[in-house]
């Protein structure tokens, strides 16, 4: 599988990297970029984290690797969420899409990707680079967990995720 990030997307959502992006940005993006590097070592996906460059980086976009991660930095003049978009079509893989960005997220799932809220991908990082899942873990969430109802099945086809949520279900369980 491949994630794709949304880099001060994640940063801004998360407590942890959000206090050092205090220090500074650079900090904020060292933690994430340290943090993601620990989570490919358990995990083995293939990991792309996006910043923006749009307001001060560098006329051309730039790449980089750190313990395995890729780091992309869109060029001056174009922000992360086109540099995503692009990675997202021409993308034959399985793509997870960490972001916030509602119309991010509405691009990716419209091309048959899956997305993930930043908040809830930095809970599972935490969680997982913690220790709290084992390494081969597939996400045992229940299905169940929005029926308020204690007891009630659910049953029945009308009752059934689409194909699509099923699909998407799945990918998010792998991480």
């Amino acid at each position: 599988m491949h994630i794709i990030v949304d880099g001060y997307n994640l940063i801004r959502q998360s407590g942890t990297f959000r206090q050092s992006e205090r220090k500074s940005l650079e900090e904020g993006r060292k933690a994430l970029i340290r943090s993601l590097a620990g989570y490919r070592k358990l995990r083995s996906h293939r990991i792309t984290v996006v910043f923006d460059g749009w307001l001060g980086g560098s006329p051309t976009e730039e790449r980089d690797l750190a313990g395995g991660v890729e780091i992309i930095y869109s060029r001056l003049g174009e922000k992360a969420d086109e540099v995503i978009k692009r990675l997202l079509a021409k993308g034959d893989e399985e793509i997870l899409v960490v972001t916030s960005d509602r119309e991010i997220a509405t691009f990716a799932v419209r091309r048959g990707k899956t997305a993930i809220a930043s908040a809830a991908f930095d809970e599972r990082l935490e969680r997982i680079t913690a220790g709290s899942f084992p390494a081969d873990a597939s996400g045992t969430e229940d299905a169940d967990e929005d029926d308020d109802r204690p007891g009630m099945k659910r049953k029945g086809p009308s009752r059934r995720l689409s194909k699509q949520q099923r699909a998407a279900l799945a990918r998010i369980r792998k991480l």
